[in-house]
């Protein structure tokens, strides 16, 4: 049997290139050696269908490249690492587009619905030394959020939590009056409701050969993964809450799963006057990701927030 032809479909900056170096990943963290063995192609591996085998890598991932201690509550939502940090470099690249092509280190970044795992504002601060504000509606996910923190003491004075106790609002609450930020980074929640949540995940366990019992490898809490209206609805708020904040924030971007949503976003955003939109195409494997980003400060105001 051929291997399939290697790929690095990652951003250039993104540290996860090419296939899963076992050995390495192994010698950073011990306990996911029990989960290696030989795939179909006599390659090392580890069974993607097993929740716990998918923890261990992810601990394992961070632990390697950013040197950060990691875990997770049971039954939340375990992030693709690689896919994650495309997202972080390719907001570095938009950021650098403002400050004559290089990346601004000392930047406050907010990242809406953190959720317990984190993972933005650990891989941006470990990249590029920013400074994060975490938000989540839920005080768990804080709770576990704040224990990764804990856990990781050089954290402590990068990143920062808070909860959004209006479960109506996104900015309004957690973004303080006198704050400013350069960058709102968002993954927000995809599904429309719970019952197709439910019915993606049976398929997704089928496909991977489970039982229609069987745990999701993935995980997810239902704020993590539905809201009501979707990722269509929830952007479409950001968007509208946001003209309020227009100073506060340099950039505004959230992740577009679904390509056919952008077209309403573009004319929501010119309705509101945003002085400018982009859409970041990102690629991950076979899997097509991008992110929509807003402004409504001209080049040069953008310019001097980012220099100062």
């Amino acid at each position: 049997m051929n291997k399939p032809a290697a790929a690095s479909p990652f951003h250039p900056r993104n540290r996860h290139q090419g296939r899963y170096d076992f050995a390495a990943l192994t010698a950073a963290h011990p306990p996911l050696a029990v989960k290696v063995r030989p795939n179909g192609y006599g390659d090392l591996s580890v069974d993607f269908a097993d929740p716990e085998a998918v923890m261990l890598l992810n601990q394992a991932l961070i632990k390697l490249f950013y040197n950060l201690n990691w875990q997770l509550p049971e039954g939340y939502l375990t992030p693709p690492v690689p896919g994650r940090a495309d997202y972080v470099h390719s907001l570095a690249d938009l950021l650098a587009s403002d400050n004559g092509g290089k990346i601004p280190r000392d930047l406050d970044i907010m990242d809406i619905g953190c959720g317990a795992n984190l993972i933005y504002p650990l891989i941006g601060n470990a990249e590029y030394g920013w400074r994060f504000t975490g938000t989540d509606i839920t005080a768990e996910a804080i709770t576990a959020a704040n224990q990764i923190v804990a856990s990781n003491p050089g954290l402590q004075r990068g990143v920062r939590l808070r909860r959004q106790k209006d479960s109506s609002a996104i900015f309004a609450g957690v973004v303080h009056k006198n704050e400013r930020y350069h960058a709102v980074l968002c993954n927000p929640p995809f599904h429309g409701s719970a019952q197709e949540a439910a019915m993606v995940g049976q398929r997704k366990t089928r496909n991977l050969g489970l039982g229609k019992n069987a745990p999701l490898n993935f995980g997810g809490q239902h704020n993590e993964l539905w809201c009501e209206g979707g990722e269509r609805q929830f952007v479409g708020q950001m968007i509208n809450e946001s003209v309020t904040f227009a100073d506060h924030v340099v950039w505004f971007t959230s992740l577009v799963s679904r390509k056919e949503n952008l077209p309403a976003l573009r004319d929501q955003l010119r309705d509101l006057d945003a002085y400018e939109v982009r859409i970041i195409e990102m690629a991950q494997g076979q899997k097509q990701s991008r992110f929509i980003a807003w402004t409504f400060l001209p080049p040069a105001a953008r310019a001097k927030r980012l220099a100062r």
